[in-house]
């Protein structure tokens, strides 16, 4: 298979955030789709602790530092990869609205895909030009959503042409009883509600325990868990402060049987393991323009019965009946949802098989292949022999 050969630029692991395990997973699906070897540029935040990467690690982007945007793009410029690819959050980069990246894509002689994470649907005038700007230098870009490309198509004008939905990938983990998984972590006698993912206050997690109150009182069995550590960066500018409120509203509420923190960053095997004894899927978040969501993503593509605020990626992912929909900041509104499939087993078990099915498309195996039928056709000679593969 003659793939295009990648380099991939974004956060990456042992760094603990969101866009690392999304990059790894993407390098990692495409490399296993298509026999590759990438490589990856790796950025640094202001105040990183010293990091031991992987050898497909070949350099470090300085976020604080404009020149290291020169020398990287020297260095992909000189690299024997076919085109870049960058996984793009506006708090990994340097400038105002992280415009500094854009130095980087027009100094680069090679294809450039941009993959937008966040895609704001009512941008400043500054936001609105940098986005603008990165569209316009970048070969292509990638969003996570339709809504997404809805979104930069009719608010930013970009060229529908230019911007292609690729989802977040999920697992590829066959659809099944919770049984096993619970008896393997000692859940075997309850029915557990998770939410996964590090913490940070925009989670709306105390809207969660306080629904938890009344969802005990229905059923005495059921057990919370919030899975993840707080976010590094939160944790540098006010400790523990937010886990600690919630650990006391825990307390406060009487319910340390039914409500778990689970302090820890989580290996993919064992979030895994935690997805597959989970019953409901909770996502409380309080930011209603999220357009996209990993952890949502991944709870649909196992499928899960999910209750979410109605934050755009959550509209979207769970609309024609995959997945239940509450009031933000609402935990009358989640304990009702919550009982409601509780007491109702068929309801979550239909729910369940159509989040599923709606996932199947969203596998990292399926992902991988249109990301690399993408390169590919940025890259006209490669198009062909892709396709054939497929």
């Amino acid at each position: 298979m003659n793939a295009p050969r990648m380099l991939f630029l974004g956060s990456y692991p042992p760094r603990e955030c969101g866009i690392a395990t999304f990059t790894k997973d993407v390098v990692d699906s495409y490399d296993q789709r298509f026999g590759g070897h990438s490589e990856i540029i790796a950025i640094e935040e202001p105040g990183a602790p010293q990091r031991e990467y992987p050898p497909t690690v070949v350099a470090n982007l300085i976020q604080d530092d404009r020149a290291s945007y020169r020398a990287i793009a020297d260095i992909v410029n000189h690299h024997p990869c076919d085109a870049l690819n960058v996984q793009h959050e506006f708090g990994l980069f340097g400038g105002d609205n992280g415009e500094w990246i854009v130095d980087l894509i027009a100094l680069v002689r090679k294809p450039v895909t941009v993959s937008l994470h966040t895609v704001l649907p009512d941008p400043t005038p500054d936001h609105l030009r940098v986005v603008r700007t990165i569209c316009a230098t970048a070969t292509a870009v990638v969003v996570l959503s339709a809504t997404g490309k809805d979104i930069l198509i009719e608010r930013y004008g970009i060229d529908p042409h230019k911007v292609n939905v690729i989802h977040h990938g999920v697992p590829d983990v066959p659809f099944g009883s919770t049984d096993a998984a619970k008896t393997k972590l000692g859940l075997h006698n309850r029915q557990v509600v998770s939410t996964f993912g590090l913490i940070n206050r925009g989670k709306g997690l105390e809207y969660a325990i306080e629904a938890m109150r009344e969802v005990a009182t229905a059923h005495p069995d059921a057990l919370y868990l919030i899975l993840g550590q707080t976010h590094p960066v939160v944790r540098r500018n006010e400790g523990e402060v937010y886990r600690e409120s919630l650990e006391k509203l825990v307390a406060e509420y009487g319910l340390a049987n039914n409500v778990r923190l689970v302090d820890r960053y989580l290996g993919f095997d064992e979030l895994v393991q935690y997805l597959q004894a989970t019953d409901i899927y909770l996502t409380p978040y309080l930011n209603p323009v999220q357009i996209v969501s990993g952890t949502l993503a991944y709870a649909v593509g196992l499928g899960k019965a999910v209750v979410s605020t109605p934050y755009l990626y959550a509209e979207e992912l769970l609309a024609h009946g995959r997945g239940f929909l509450v009031e933000f900041r609402d935990a009358v509104s989640i304990a009702n949802t919550m009982n409601s499939l509780f007491d109702d087993r068929d309801l979550r078990a239909s729910t369940e098989r159509r989040a599923y099915r709606f996932g199947r498309q969203m596998t990292w195996p399926h992902v991988a292949q249109e990301y690399g039928s993408l390169f590919a056709s940025l890259l006209p000679n490669r198009r062909s022999a892709l396709a054939t593969s497929a």
